[in-house]
């Protein structure tokens, strides 16, 4: 069961990440998605409860991280395409998750999983080299992706330590959501003010994103507590696959033989260290 709700929610991740570069204004796209974690957050945690004490650092952490994985991601999107630099970003992860929890939660990898993280690491090479070389203009999206990954290595970390110390993984995503979520939609009020008239259309498709955000990682919190944290997040990861095909049918983004065979060898990959 564990690997098919992980699986979704890698889709649901790919899904509410197109729908957020869709959003040309990324900064008002950040501040729908924080209102609707709050909401979201707020009303759960009313149900649930406060986790247990041993885990408000690892979320007050978490919630500082993820603040900044999302400014790290709007910057990702603005300077590089969707179907790459989102698969640069994810996959980068689990190599630094399998270390992590090696080390953090003393969960230990075999060889086929190894095996697994050396063919992602040679699939993530082909990506940024999608367009047949490396130019100096794809270098600047490349180290943000890169970038990016490293915070969601992370948050990752972070929460899979956390949320087995929470009691209830449902009480800890609240009390995440809760935190984190005020913090773009307030800094976009001081910024901005008030929604301009043009961008009112957009608000439904910002919560909508924000709602299938906050439902994809509260699946993921809740495998994190049945599961070897590297596995969760390798699962995860095979949301690559979706956001490729994603980039390419909605965003016209250039596909090409060598992005396909870059992708598929990421998600082979992660799918070794799964196994």
């Amino acid at each position: 069961m564990v690997l098919f709700v992980v699986l979704g929610a890698g889709v649901l991740h790919a899904a509410w990440n197109a729908m957020t570069k869709a959003i040309e204004n990324r900064f008002f796209a950040l501040a729908l998605i924080g209102l609707a974690e709050t909401l979201a957050g707020g009303i759960a945690l009313a149900t649930t409860g406060l986790p247990a004490r041993a885990a408000i650092g690892f979320v007050c952490g978490s919630a500082v991280i993820h603040v900044v994985y999302a400014v790290g991601l709007i910057n990702c999107y603005r300077l590089g395409a969707f179907n790459q630099t989102y698969p640069i970003a994810r996959g980068t992860s689990p190599l630094v998750v399998a270390v992590g929890a090696w080390w953090l939660a003393d969960e230990h990898l075999g060889a086929v999983a190894w095996t697994g993280i050396v063919i992602l690491a040679a699939g993530l090479m082909s990506l940024a080299l999608s367009s047949g070389k490396l130019t100096r203009a794809e270098l600047p999206a490349i180290g943000a992706a890169v970038a990016t990954g490293l915070t969601i290595a992370a948050y990752t970390l972070v929460d899979g330590l956390g949320v087995r110390r929470s009691g209830d993984p449902y009480a800890y995503a609240a009390l995440l959501f809760l935190l984190q979520g005020p913090v773009f939609p307030v800094a976009f009020l001081l910024r901005r003010g008030p929604v301009p008239h043009g961008e009112l259309p957009l608000v439904g498709r910002g919560l909508l994103a924000g709602t299938i955000a906050v439902l994809a990682y509260s699946l993921v919190l809740w495998a994190q507590t049945r599961a070897p944290l590297a596995e969760v997040a390798a699962l995860r990861e095979t949301s690559v696959i979706a956001a490729a095909l994603i980039g390419a049918f909605f965003f016209r983004e250039r596909f090409g033989g060598r992005r396909v065979a870059a992708a598929v060898l990421v998600a082979a990959g992660i799918l070794l260290i799964a196994t």
